[in-house]
């Protein structure tokens, strides 16, 4: 159902795995893209699926595929992405295999970044993580743990299936507010991951970027949903203004 698919063997042994797919307030996408942006991250595979929509996202004249995976040696950082909302009922699937490709390269640790719906955001950061070494660490960083919640999606399913594997997993949240998209939220974001990875990406421009990927992705689901409508497709991915991930 769900394959990822590598351009060439690659040695990720003792890298993070960042999940990053679009999610309520667009903060995944907004962080994962200008995260590959700032380290000038390599394009190493993709996820593919004939569950996908039949989307190419053209960048600077190149048709790639809407689901990628990159890599940045200096941070050891593996980011995986997309420009679609990934349909709830793939997220198992999905799940299964990035933790398969976890295990077959040796990843050492699996980090997620998403929204917490609210009608009034803070500035707040928050972790869900079940390493309490990790939780210990944000603590001091002055990230809150959650101690009580539900979160759903990708990352939730990663959260629980990482501990099957032993690999530490953790997930980076902010506030949002569902109705609006928000450069500040993906700043925030970004901010927690620097902390707790140790990562110093600069933040400078990341409201001029955030802006574009959020225009970006708006007309890519728009495109898709038109796509959707003439050929009488009965179900159409919501679009990630609403909370189908935490």
């Amino acid at each position: 159902m769900i394959q990822i698919k590598m351009n060439k063997d690659q040695n990720l042994k003792g890298y993070t795995l960042l999940e990053a797919f679009p999610g309520v307030g667009l903060v995944g996408a907004m962080s994962g893209s200008y995260i590959i942006e700032k380290l000038d991250m390599e394009i190493i595979g993709r996820i593919d699926s004939d569950y996908f929509p039949p989307l190419s996202a053209v960048h600077d004249t190149v048709p790639m595929f809407p689901a990628r995976i990159y890599k940045s040696k200096d941070l050891k950082l593996v980011l995986v992405m997309s420009e679609f909302a990934i349909p709830p009922n793939l997220s198992y699937a999905l799940t299964q295999e990035l933790l398969s490709f976890a295990r077959k390269y040796g990843i050492s640790k699996i980090a997620s970044v998403g929204g917490l719906p609210v009608n009034k955001p803070s500035d707040k950061i928050y972790i869900i993580s079940i390493d309490p070494a990790i939780n210990d660490a944000a603590k001091k960083l002055g990230i809150t743990p959650i101690k009580d919640g539900i979160i759903a999606g990708i990352s939730a399913s990663l959260l629980n299936y990482s501990m099957d594997l032993g690999i530490p997993a953790f997930d980076i949240l902010v506030e949002v507010n569902p109705a609006i998209t928000d450069p500040k939220y993906a700043e925030l974001a970004i901010t927690g991951l620097n902390k707790i990875m140790n990562m110093k990406i600069d933040l400078e421009e990341l409201d001029k970027e955030a802006k574009l990927v959020e225009a970006k992705i708006k007309d890519l689901l728009k495109k898709l949903k038109e796509h959707q409508d003439q050929m009488g497709s009965p179900s159409v991915p919501p679009p990630p203004d609403q909370s189908m991930y935490a």
